[in-house]
């Protein structure tokens, strides 16, 4: 009766810590829009705090496989949106006359998405 009683008292306990976690947790990342030479166009660089590697192939992708290349700034932008990143705050940087523009972004995850 005892070894009964003791084996229930001890699955009630782990089971108290069997709960998810439904913490949250802020992620943030930096959008660089940077003009591209001879063109109206803008390289968009997405910073999501991974290791950079010249020998990984990091870009952003479509669903499709290829590179996603933006048109605008505020395609880029509206591409943010559009899967939930949350603006901040943005500042240029001028650099040997042209101006890099930087843009903060964060959004909220569970914290059981991230090991």
């Amino acid at each position: 009766m005892k070894k009964i009683l003791i084996a229930c008292i001890v699955f009630s306990a782990l089971s108290a810590y069997c709960q998810p976690d439904t913490s949250k947790i802020e992620q943030y990342c930096q959008l660089t829009a940077t003009p591209r030479l001879l063109s109206n166009k803008v390289t968009i660089d997405i910073d999501f705090g991974e290791e950079k590697s010249y020998w990984n192939d990091e870009r952003l992708r479509t669903v499709k496989g290829k590179v996603k290349k933006f048109n605008t700034i505020i395609d880029a932008l509206n591409y943010m949106g559009q899967h939930g990143w949350i603006f901040i705050n943005a500042y240029p940087v001028h650099l040997a006359g042209t101006e890099i523009f930087h843009f903060a972004f964060k959004k909220t995850f569970n914290r059981t998405d991230f090991p």
